[in-house]
């Protein structure tokens, strides 16, 4: 019997709560499916920040390294600052382990809703394919002349040739397994050095998928798009920062943030993948057993899949869609007055 070796990183809030009955899902479908998952917990968090002043240890990369995979919950708490948070653990988790893509795929499941009205589930399902070790999100720049009225800040962006060619593809590679459709964010209009040098190197790689339609669309009126006519698109691919707005809207539009997962992932396996769902730590609800672990579950079957458990992430994904579909139970959130742990046994019940 297989075992992985898997890192748990539950950090903040309802993070912690989504967590646990994830990996008691995950830990069920293993016994069905026959491989076991060896977790390791690791208390990095803003909780940890505030009592020594890092998010992780220095050696945190290190200790890592060695797992098959990481599992993220959420970070961010009232009083640590949302840029110490995200670059103090991460970032440098992204980075360190080459997950240059981030993987955000969106579906209205069954026994849930859009906020767009009238629309179905077969017309809300759509990837969002987001770099994620450079473009917007760069540590170079700086502040000038605090404090004074000619103060100014710097952010540069960094957009390498290797950087853009190899997300692009990906989403590439992925739409032939899809519906052969690529829609790339830009800004080209306005953004006059990184954004035509992305449609530059995004449109060499289309000349290489004859098979695939390729589309170029700035990112405003792709946002417009999303929301009228989000049956149009399927993969989206975009920079650091369009992708990250697009996929949080993406989510918005099929269900909310509750339901989105996503994989900060290494397509070569030389490093570890890390999984956690789109939402955050919700610090209004943390500790009162209401947060919805959906998303951490499915973020838990895109783990799976990612390890070749392609039977048991299926199942993981059947298993929410079933009791979703029934509605007996569900969270707040979903309408319903269950709580974290009646949910995920419902599903961890309805494992096949």
């Amino acid at each position: 019997m297989s075992t992985y070796r898997i890192a748990s990183i539950p950090g903040d809030g309802i993070g912690v709560d989504v967590t646990a009955e994830a990996r008691r899902v995950l830990d069920r479908a293993g016994e069905l499916h026959g491989f076991g998952l060896e977790w390791t917990e690791f208390d990095w968090s803003c909780e940890r920040y505030t009592k020594t002043g890092r998010m992780m240890p220095e050696d945190g990369i290190e200790r890592l390294r060695p797992f098959d995979g990481i599992f993220l919950g959420a970070v961010g708490f009232p009083g640590v600052a949302d840029h110490v948070s995200l670059w103090g653990l991460l970032i440098p988790i992204r980075r360190a382990f080459a997950q240059y893509v981030n993987l955000r795929p969106v579906r209205l499941l069954p026994g849930t809703t859009s906020v767009l009205a009238g629309r179905g589930a077969d017309e809300l399902e759509m990837v969002i394919v987001r770099e994620n070790t450079e473009g917007e999100y760069s540590q170079i720049g700086g502040r000038h002349n605090p404090g004074q009225p000619n103060e100014f800040a710097l952010q540069e962006s960094i957009f390498t040739r290797v950087g853009v060619e190899r997300i692009v593809r990906f989403a590439f590679e992925l739409a032939r397994t899809r519906s052969h459709r690529v829609t790339s964010a830009t800004k080209s209009n306005g953004i006059i050095h990184t954004m035509p040098f992305w449609d530059e190197v995004f449109a060499e790689v289309a000349a290489e998928y004859p098979d695939v339609h390729s589309e170029q669309t700035h990112i405003d009126a792709l946002a417009a798009r999303m929301v009228q006519y989000p049956d149009r698109l399927d993969v989206v691919v975009g920079s650091n920062l369009f992708g990250d707005i697009l996929s949080d809207l993406a989510a918005a539009v099929t269900g909310g943030l509750g339901m989105a997962p996503s994989g900060n992932v290494n397509p070569p396996g030389e490093f570890p993948s890390m999984f956690e769902a789109v939402h955050g730590s919700a610090p209004d609800i943390a500790g009162q057993g209401i947060a919805n672990p959906v998303a951490q579950i499915l973020a838990g079957a895109m783990m799976l899949d990612h390890l070749g458990e392609k039977a048991a992430a299926a199942a993981v994904n059947a298993a929410v869609e079933q009791v979703l579909a029934a509605g007996e139970v569900a969270t707040p959130d979903l309408g319903g007055k269950s709580t974290s742990t009646e949910l995920g046994a419902a599903i961890t019940a309805a494992l096949a």
